[in-house]
């Protein structure tokens, strides 16, 4: 009896504990009021702008090619045309190939600047896939209620979107109370090296930003669990990025005397090794914290759990394991894309070769992932390379309580008032990675809504954003940049 009374205070016990913890969960802020009245905007105009801009197809080159010095300088063009107001209360600086530098200087000009990211340069189509575009790719088509092509929402839209709102503001005779920088690059799709330049340019100067803003997160649907709302993800950290080369070698020789093992066998043996051997999974802290902001919009079960992640954190990480998108958040990902040997079909190879990408977790590091894959192989004669000699760490996580985060969150939640406004990890590469060490916090976020559809569009076939979605784009830097200061 005794051990049983036990067993039910304990449980009783366990149960006020979840309970109280669950109670503790923030509730979800209100909707901010915004102090200005934003005047209308010409949604048709500003779609025909963008428009305009995704017919020049300033398309990133590989393998070393140059972009379109032409198409960028086209682009320039176009926005100076458009946009003469910002360019009279804006200096613009040519920086690297093509990439652009624009200083709105503030009333206090010794103040830190804010810095806003985007870039001009987008992919190209996919050779074979044109038939599957509504409109041409290149075509800035606006019908619909749309605006068809690439960059809608692969980046011009924020390159856009900036310039429109320094051209309202301008126009009004505003003058931001601090400098804001606009570092438009021109080959993000192809690794930065124009926003290397940018950066470079800018240490030079001994400048140092307040908060640096950069494309990334932006508001979902349908993608959280258990919330059906629009989550605004307002990402504090990037994932690090490397790639490793796994070299098999063996004697090689005629393919009708095989031996027991060969260069290919052993190479495919590792991969299998290392698939099935997955970094560990935790809760980076920008995880963490998003979990917790947008637990109060789930329901009870997600609650509980999240609020109790000192009992339940193995039960969310394996729930979390089973998507892509979600398994990618806890863990540094391993995904095999490159395969190289053999020359002819009768002929063994002497030598085959793997490229693995890393995308790594904040915590991780080069050297610890090297290390993992040479305990999950378990073949010390299977040579490990840093591919490119270079790949870097995640990024320093940014504060998700800062005054900059704050004014990032309440903007959204006046332009977009049923939004739940959380932080979180960004999974892929952004140039903002190039920045590192000249800002106080970093965040990546686009003001869009988007499903699971829409994500498929960017790098793919009929990318497109809605001309009222454009318009609250435009609304939310407008009112973001007037915020500033305030």
């Amino acid at each position: 009896m005794r051990l049983i009374k036990l067993l039910s205070l304990t449980l009783l016990a366990l149960i006020a504990v979840l309970a109280v913890n669950t109670l503790r969960l923030p509730a979800l802020p209100a909707a901010a009021a915004s102090a200005t009245v934003l005047a209308d905007i010409d949604e048709a105009a500003a779609a025909e702008r963008l428009g305009a801009a995704i017919r020049i197809p300033t398309i990133s080159r590989r393998n070393g090619e140059r972009s379109d010095v032409a198409a960028f300088a086209a682009l320039t063009t176009l926005l100076e045309t458009q946009y003469p107001n910002a360019h009279r209360v804006m200096t613009r600086e040519a920086i690297g190939d093509s990439s652009l530098l624009f200083t709105w200087t503030g009333k206090d000009a010794a103040a830190p600047p804010a810095l806003f990211l985007a870039h001009m340069d987008v992919v190209p189509v996919e050779p074979g896939t044109e038939a599957r575009w509504t409109h041409p790719a290149f075509g800035g088509v606006v019908a619909d209620g749309f605006i068809w092509g690439r960059g809608t929402l692969d980046d011009k839209l924020n390159v856009l979107g900036l310039m429109e709102a320094a051209e309202a503001l301008a126009a009004q005779g505003w003058q931001p109370p601090y400098t804001l920088i606009f570092a438009f690059g021109h080959d993000e799709e192809v690794g930065g090296h124009g926003a290397q330049a940018i950066a470079a340019s800018l240490e030079q100067r001994g400048i140092h930003a307040a908060f640096l803003l950069d494309e990334g997160g932006a508001l979902t649907v349908g993608l959280m669990p258990g919330i059906s709302r629009p989550v605004a993800t307002i990402m504090a950290a990037e994932k690090g990025y490397a790639s490793f080369r796994l070299t098999a070698s063996a004697i090689g020789g005629h393919s009708s005397q095989p031996p027991p093992d060969t260069a290919v066998t052993r190479l495919a043996r590792a991969l299998v090794r290392l698939q099935d051997r997955p970094l560990p999974a935790r809760l980076a802290a920008p995880v963490d914290v998003m979990l917790e902001r947008a637990a109060p919009a789930m329901g009870l079960v997600h609650r509980v759990a999240i609020a109790n992640r000192w009992l339940f954190e193995p039960l969310l990480l394996k729930l979390l394991a089973d998507a892509p998108a979600s398994n990618a958040m806890i863990r540094t990902t391993t995904a095999p894309t490159m395969l190289h040997a053999g020359i002819k079909d009768n002929v063994l190879p002497a030598e085959a070769s793997a490229v693995i990408n890393f995308r790594l977790l904040p915590g991780d590091s080069l050297a610890s992932v090297e290390a993992h894959i040479r305990k999950a192989i378990a073949d010390d004669g299977i040579a490990i390379t840093l591919e490119g000699g270079t790949g870097n760490a995640a990024t320093a996580v940014s504060d998700p309580d800062s005054a900059a985060f704050r004014h990032l969150a309440d903007t959204t939640r006046t332009v977009f008032p049923d939004a739940v406004v959380t932080t979180g990890l960004m999974l892929g590469a952004t140039d903002a990675r190039h920045y590192e060490g000249l800002y106080d916090n970093r965040y990546n976020f686009m003001p869009v809504i988007l499903n699971t559809e829409d994500l498929q569009r960017i790098h793919g076939a009929n990318e497109r954003i809605a001309v009222a979605d454009y318009a609250k784009l435009i609304r939310w830097y407008r009112l973001l940049l007037e915020g500033l200061g305030v």
